[in-house]
């Protein structure tokens, strides 16, 4: 075999969750409904956040690069897969696997770097709060930012570029929802164990890096917010902290329970089934958290839609 047939797949197919017409059309029809709720979400937050100056401040701008990040991760590869739902060809051409891969990757990496930034945001908010805006002045937010941004973007490009160096020989059926890391390198005809070793350095460092930072500010803050006297301080402080620690907890969970389990290795369903959590769920259940759990959150949009119901009646008298 010549070396173009060896390192050459012009499209990847994709086998999804299911082969079986009905549930396909079941899958599409609940997948819509959820990415339109988590792009109309996400977007919803943004704006909030853009209109009301009461939010102009570091835990709702590391929030917009969180919303923006969560809608664009699910459109990366939700749209796709609703495409491949209602498709009898479940094909991806070469290029823009590649090109999923990358945003996927990245995207997915900079949510975890934001995470630890937003915990040290907390952090700062309970442990030292008389100098919270000296300190989380507008340049150190934008630094962390764009750290963010960077460091997830720099790691993709890193492995999207080996994984699509590898030969595929010929083979092309990714078994997943899209072009994911793991399952496009098992598709190399060569050895790859210096690919899974570069994915585990990886992953400790945009994973568990990221993980113990969130550990480290969040022991701190418990540990401030106990010393506080009143109950009411205590609840106050614990408030600031409530919904950033539920999107924590929800979003370092499902990797937990999907791979550190003793013995085992997750199957390819439940590889599956995570990455849908993460394109799907995860993004469209971020600003109902923020929505539901934070009050100034809740006293925005009761803002902005006494100001819509007043620019209404006036249009209609």
């Amino acid at each position: 075999m010549g070396a173009d047939n060896q390192t050459w797949v012009r499209e990847f197919i994709l086998l999804g969750l299911s082969s079986d017409w009905d549930t396909q059309v079941a899958l599409f029809v609940l997948f819509s409904v959820a990415y339109l709720l988590t792009v109309l979400g996400n977007v919803l937050i943004v704006l909030l956040i853009r209109l009301d100056r009461r939010l102009h401040t570091p835990m709702y701008f590391f929030l917009t690069n969180l919303s923006l990040v969560d809608a664009s991760y699910a459109t990366t590869i939700v749209p796709q897969m609703l495409v491949h739902f209602l498709a009898e060809h479940k094909g991806i051409p070469y290029v823009s696997c590649a090109a999923q891969l990358f945003f996927s990757l990245g995207l997915g990496g900079i949510e975890f770097v934001l995470l630890a930034v937003m915990a040290y945001d907390r952090y700062v908010a309970v442990c030292d709060p008389l100098r919270y805006s000296v300190i989380m002045h507008r340049g150190l937010c934008a630094r962390l930012a764009i750290t963010s941004w960077v460091s997830g973007s720099v790691n993709s490009l890193v492995q999207t570029t080996i994984t699509f160096q590898l030969p595929m020989c010929m083979n092309k059926y990714v078994d997943h929802i899209s072009c994911e890391l793991l399952a496009v390198v098992r598709l190399a005809c060569v050895d790859t164990s210096s690919n899974e070793v570069a994915i585990m350095v990886s992953s400790i460092v945009l994973l568990m890096t990221p993980f113990c930072l969130i550990l480290l500010s969040y022991v701190r803050i418990i540990s401030t917010i106990l010393k506080i006297q009143a109950t009411e301080g205590r609840q106050k402080a614990f408030h600031t902290c409530a919904s950033h620690l539920t999107v924590v907890v929800l979003c370092y969970g499902m990797t937990i329970f999907t791979y550190i389990q003793p013995n085992s290795s997750p199957s390819m369903l439940q590889e599956k089934l995570l990455s849908v959590f993460y394109a799907i769920l995860m993004p469209a259940l971020n600003p109902m958290i923020y929505s539901l759990r934070n009050k100034e959150v809740k006293g925005a949009w009761q803002k902005l839609l006494g100001q819509l119901s007043g620019l209404t009646s006036k249009v209609a008298t």
